[in-house]
C-alpha cells in the first residue's frame, strides 16, 4: 500500500519567520507591532491585519456585530468607488473623486456584468432601484446599515477613497478581520488605527452577549505569522 506523503503546509520562509514568534505568548501591543514589522519580509509593502475573536453567537440575529468606523491614518490602500446618484448629488460625488457616477445607466451596466469597483455607494433616491442589482452584487449591494446608502455622498466618497473608512463584520465563527495599516506606517500610526478599530468593536458589543467579549486579538502582516496579543490590554489601547 502506498503511504500518504504529507506535504509541507508552509514555505521555508514562513517557517523561519514563525520561529521568531513564541506560539502561546500573549504580547503587549508595542511588542506585537514590532514583531509584525520584523516578520514582514515579502517583496512588497505588506498590510497589517487584525483578527479579533468576539464572545458572541453569530447565529443569533441580535449578536451580529457589524458596522463602519474611520481609521485616523487610513489603511494605506486605494479603493475604486462607484456611485449611484443623480443631479447635484452626482456632481458632488464626482467632485469628491468618485471613479464612476451614474444612475439608471449605471444600474444597467452592473446588470450586464460591470464590476470594476471596490465599493458601490448610492443616494437615498436611488435606493428603491437597488433591488435590480441586489442578487448580482450580494453583500456588495449598498445599504443604510453600513453607510453605503447616504446623501452625504461627498464625505463618504472622500473617506473611502482616502481609505479611512472601513467596514467590519463578524464572520460565522465570531471573528472580525480588519486591515489597520501598512508595515511602513509608524508604530504610533498603527497603534492609533488599532485603537479606533478596537473602540468601534467594543462599542458594538451586543447587549445580549454574555461573558468575556474580546476573547483574542491577533496581528499579522499579509504574508507573516500571527502575533497573539493580550486581549485585555488590546481592548484598552
Amino acid at each position: 500500500m502506498r503511504k500518504n506523503i504529507k506535504k509541507e503546509r508552509h514555505s521555508p520562509r514562513f517557517v523561519t519567520l514563525t520561529a521568531k514568534v513564541e506560539k502561546d505568548k500573549l504580547h503587549g501591543v508595542d511588542e506585537a507591532i514590532d514583531l509584525v514589522k520584523q516578520t514582514a519580509t515579502a517583496k512588497f509593502v505588506e498590510s497589517v491585519d487584525m483578527a479579533v475573536r468576539l464572545g458572541i453567537d453569530p447565529r443569533k440575529g441580535d449578536q451580529n456585530v457589524r458596522g463602519i468606523t474611520n481609521l485616523p491614518h487610513g489603511t494605506g490602500k486605494t479603493k475604486k468607488v462607484a456611485v449611484l446618484a443623480k443631479g447635484d448629488l452626482a456632481a458632488a460625488a464626482e467632485g469628491a473623486g468618485a471613479d464612476k457616477v451614474g444612475a439608471e445607466e449605471l444600474i444597467t451596466e452592473i446588470q450586464n456584468g460591470w464590476r470594476d469597483f471596490d465599493v458601490l455607494l448610492a443616494t437615498t433616491d436611488m435606493a428603491p432601484q437597488l433591488g435590480k442589482i441586489g442578487r448580482a452584487l450580494g453583500p456588495r449591494t449598498p445599504n443604510k446599515r453600513n453607510g453605503t446608502v447616504t446623501d452625504d455622498i461627498a464625505t463618504a466618497v472622500k473617506e473611502i477613497k482616502g481609505a479611512s473608512r472601513v467596514e467590519y463584520r463578524a464572520d460565522k465563527e465570531g471573528v472580525v478581520h480588519l486591515g489597520i495599516g501598512k508595515v511602513n506606517f509608524s508604530n504610533e500610526q498603527i497603534r492609533e488605527n488599532m485603537h479606533a478599530a478596537m473602540d468601534a468593536l467594543v462599542k458594538a458589543k451586543p447587549s445580549s452577549a454574555k461573558g468575556r467579549y474580546v476573547q483574542s486579538v491577533t496581528l499579522s502582516s499579509t504574508m507573516g505569522p500571527g502575533i497573539k496579543l493580550d486581549p485585555v490590554e488590546a481592548a484598552k489601547v
